[in-house]
């Protein structure tokens, strides 16, 4: 039923007032989502900032501290069975690979370390020197989590030697596989060795993704853009109260 705003009807179409609460709606939600992540990547740069506390000593059985605590672990590299994450690029975007070296703990279990970044070679058969001594140390460095792709197609390839291995988002298990281990410490899934720890290269650690202001920036768009399109479907179904085909119109 037309409603009289001063010398003008608003008469919306149903169908046009359907597709325009569907759209309102999809962008608010774009917009809502943004902000959730926001908070999520909050939350991730605050667990970055605050992970820097004096090294938390760990071992097989040590439960699992927040994600990006300093963690100090005793053993040696396994430097027989190393694996290249592969596509995985550097601040500047050059492609590369991430050294990941299994680490047998003091007492029993393993834990990997990532080593840091390393560029494509001439070829993709021309794979980095990535030799490492297998002496008894102590390496530090954050607890964090394999890499993940954005979204994962088909079923990965199962993974086999020659060492080192090329391997593209690797899961726990696909690792666990190829390395016939099992016993796995519980405090890092991942350890981000610190940079001024020896036997690693370019290390350039940082919470993944964007920064939440960002997320803020695309909410604020998508909220403008629901805005705008209110505003217009208004105007749009905004007409002269006597134009032709409307109440009080004269034949």
């Amino acid at each position: 039923m037309p409603i009289r705003v001063g010398t003008r009807l608003f008469a919306p179409r149903p169908l046009t007032t359907l597709l325009a609460a569907a759209l309102m709606l999809l962008l608010v939600s774009l917009g809502r989502w943004q902000l959730h992540r926001a908070e999520e990547k909050r939350a991730l740069f605050e667990s970055f900032a605050a992970g820097a506390a004096a090294a938390l000593p760990i071992d097989a059985h040590t439960p699992a501290p927040p994600r990006y605590r300093e963690v100090a672990a005793r053993g040696h590299y396994d430097a027989t069975r190393q694996i290249l994450l592969d596509n995985m690029s550097n601040a500047a975007g050059r492609a590369g690979y991430q050294v990941i070296t299994p680490f047998a703990l003091a007492g029993g279990g393993w834990l990997l370390v990532d080593r840091g970044w390393v560029p494509l070679g001439a070829s993709r058969a021309d794979l980095p020197s990535i030799d490492v001594p297998g002496d008894d140390r102590v390496v530090r460095g954050r607890t964090d989590e394999l890499p993940r792709p954005g979204i994962r197609l088909g079923e990965p390839r199962r993974l086999a030697g020659p060492f080192p291995v090329v391997a593209s988002f690797p899961t726990r298990s696909d690792l666990e596989a190829l390395l016939g281990e099992h016993e796995w410490a519980a405090a890092a899934p991942l350890l981000l060795l610190d940079a001024h720890e020896p036997d690693g290269y370019l290390r350039e650690w940082a919470p993944p993704g964007m920064p939440p202001l960002r997320h803020v920036g695309y909410a604020v768009q998508w909220f403008a853009l629901a805005a705008a399109l209110a505003v217009l479907y208004l105007i749009a179904n905004l007409r002269p109260a006597g134009a032709k085909g409307e109440p009080g119109a004269r034949a």
